[in-house]
């Protein structure tokens, strides 16, 4: 019987540590992977699926807003900052299906590097999406409402129970008359 030489056993290890980095690299891309993906699965409770608004994270930012207790970034998909940008909704004509808007809302801090005072911003919470369907949503000047909260320590998304598909539509209706968007597109 033939004994293997130590190159062969050396090589042969080798080929296996690879191989185990590569499995061990490849599980743990796919955690990460379904964790971000998590989000996507999740619909809210009156059935807007938050992956209606994949891509939101590259969206453009149409206008942005400060509460006493948030930061948010309003961004819109393609479909919506053209009609922005058409003169939607100034020019008395509603926004058309398929206009998506998202309100990403941060708390904020104080920040310690600026040489100024300025607020910025800290810990993610929701994502705030707005749909357009008027067949969808005839009831609510044609707009679905999602709220998403985020939890940072477990970089997770659930659906927020109380985000009903007309739940946004009460303080909207206060802006009706531009197709129930609070925001303008802000000059540049």
């Amino acid at each position: 019987m033939k004994r293997p030489s130590k190159l062969t056993i050396a090589i042969a290890a080798a080929v296996l540590a690879v191989l185990a980095g590569t499995a061990l690299y490849a599980q743990d891309k796919g955690k990460a992977g379904a964790r971000s993906a998590d989000k996507y699965t999740l619909v809210s409770p009156s059935g807007i699926p938050f992956s209606d608004f994949k891509g939101y994270e590259d969206w453009s930012v149409v206008s942005s807003a400060r509460t006493d207790e948030v930061l948010k970034v309003i961004v819109a998909n393609p479909i919506m900052i053209n009609a922005y940008k058409s003169g939607i909704p100034g020019n008395g004509k509603p926004f058309p299906d398929g206009s998506k808007i998202a309100k990403l809302q941060w708390k904020f801090k104080k920040s310690t590097e600026a040489p100024f005072v300025v607020d910025v911003p800290d810990v993610f919470t929701q994502a705030f999406l707005i749909e357009k369907d008027s067949k969808k949503y005839p009831k609510s000047g044609g707009w679905g409402y999602a709220l998403f909260d985020y939890d940072a320590p477990t970089d997770m998304f659930t659906a927020d129970p109380t985000g009903v598909s007309d739940c946004g539509h009460a303080c909207h209706v206060k802006v009706a008359a531009k197709d129930h968007i609070f925001h303008p597109y802000q000059k540049r």
